[in-house]
């Protein structure tokens, strides 16, 4: 048995040691929004925080992962889906078809944490996840509506930005 901290809760899994932590995520504790894509850690679609970086979890066997590890998945990134990321995923209307996307608010999230105000080639040098859909530009465009949101959830920049936390919170009210 092995224990796992997965978005702040301790969790005791049963699976064999070369299973990807993936399928743990999935199968054993019932997270379904990290999505399998590839299982070559390829495409991102399973990309999840491993201590704060972030991961592709279809190619981390289970036997990697320590009890001390923490583990972020999107049911994780924020109580209410009121990150800075996903605020500018709606208000930019990213997704088409969506399947990626958990994989893309989750690399998005890692690169505004390491660097906040991202250039245009620093974005697509870390945003590495396939999208088949092809939003790369709307990917960028939210992530630099993210960095005007920032960590703080508060826009003093844009009036995109602005009208995306002014969304969420009339959201949060119904």
């Amino acid at each position: 048995m092995a224990k796992l901290n997965i978005n702040g809760k301790l969790r005791d899994v049963q699976a064999e040691p070369d299973t990807p932590l993936l399928w743990v995520i999935r199968e054993q504790v019932g997270l379904t929004g990290t999505k399998y894509g590839c299982g070559v850690a390829q495409c991102g679609a399973c990309s999840v925080h491993l201590n704060g970086q972030v991961m592709r979890s279809c190619s981390i066997p289970l036997s990697a992962i320590k009890p001390t590890d923490k583990i972020v998945t999107i049911e994780g990134l924020s109580a209410r889906q009121s990150h800075p990321v996903q605020l500018a995923w709606a208000a930019v209307d990213v997704p088409q078809c969506g399947y990626c996307q958990s994989g893309q608010i989750m690399a998005a999230a890692a690169l505004l944490k390491a660097n906040p105000q991202p250039s245009d080639a620093q974005i697509d040098e870390a945003m590495t996840n396939i999208c088949r859909c092809g939003t790369y530009q709307r990917i960028r465009a939210a992530v630099h509506m993210a960095a005007e949101i920032g960590p703080s959830g508060k826009s003093g920049k844009s009036n995109r930005a602005a009208a995306a936390l002014d969304a969420s919170s009339t959201q949060a009210k119904v």
